[in-house]
């Protein structure tokens, strides 16, 4: 089968518009090869900005940690067992002495 003639004139007329589909295909895989990264780093920093829930499960997740590091737990029966526990822990360590007056804080001064 050989090429006539008027079907080269017919080729030649669209090879322009061939060349401009391809360049807009390829701009085309271009700009969503960037939005796809533009969504991957949203969906990263949505993620490091959450909160995540604990994956501890038990007694260690329901302890609350007040600014010196102690933990008390939360609506459980044991935290006074576990005072007492610290408590007796930390007997051996040296404490300051503090001097209080048992008076203090139990009158109210209504002359005022």
């Amino acid at each position: 089968m050989a090429i006539q003639p008027i079907d080269l004139q017919a080729i030649f007329s669209q090879i322009d518009k061939v060349g401009k589909n391809q360049a807009v295909q390829r701009e085309g895989q271009h700009i969503q090869d960037a939005l796809q990264q533009v969504q991957n780093q949203r969906k990263l920093e949505a993620n490091v900005q959450s909160v995540n829930e604990s994956q501890k499960m038990g007694e260690e997740a329901e302890t609350i940690r007040d600014g010196k590091g102690h933990g008390s737990q939360a609506n459980k029966g044991g935290s006074r067992e576990k005072e007492e526990e610290d408590a007796a822990a930390n007997a051996g360590a040296e404490k300051p002495e503090l001097i209080r007056d048992p008076a203090l804080g139990r009158n109210i001064d209504i002359s005022g």
